[in-house]
């Protein structure tokens, strides 16, 4: 095991708890209360794939904004997770002319 892959398993555990929490929730939870969300994917879903696309502190915020979106004022409907960034950062840079 390599010091990379420790790092990388230390900064990932946050993000794998919220899952391990959101599958108990819709395993144990959501099976004993009557179907109202008003998105596709539900709210739950949509957290367990902002968590694993974006990472604990993204994919939470996400998903309460999410959350927060859902109210009697609001009609529903289909919401996606939006796409990962890009890691690599492209920068155009201009060639030097001196």
């Amino acid at each position: 095991m390599t010091m990379r892959s420790v790092v990388r398993g230390i900064v990932r555990a946050p993000a794998r708890l919220l899952l391990l929490l959101l599958k108990a929730y819709q395993r144990f939870i959501s099976p004993m209360t009557p179907p109202t969300c008003k998105f596709y994917p539900s709210c739950s879903q949509y957290a367990v794939i902002a968590v694993q696309r974006h990472g604990a502190i993204r994919g939470t915020a996400l998903a309460a904004w999410r959350v927060l979106r859902c109210n009697p004022w609001n009609l529903g409907g289909v919401d996606d997770v939006p796409p990962a960034r890009s890691v690599h950062h492209h920068h155009d840079v201009a060639p030097s002319t001196h």
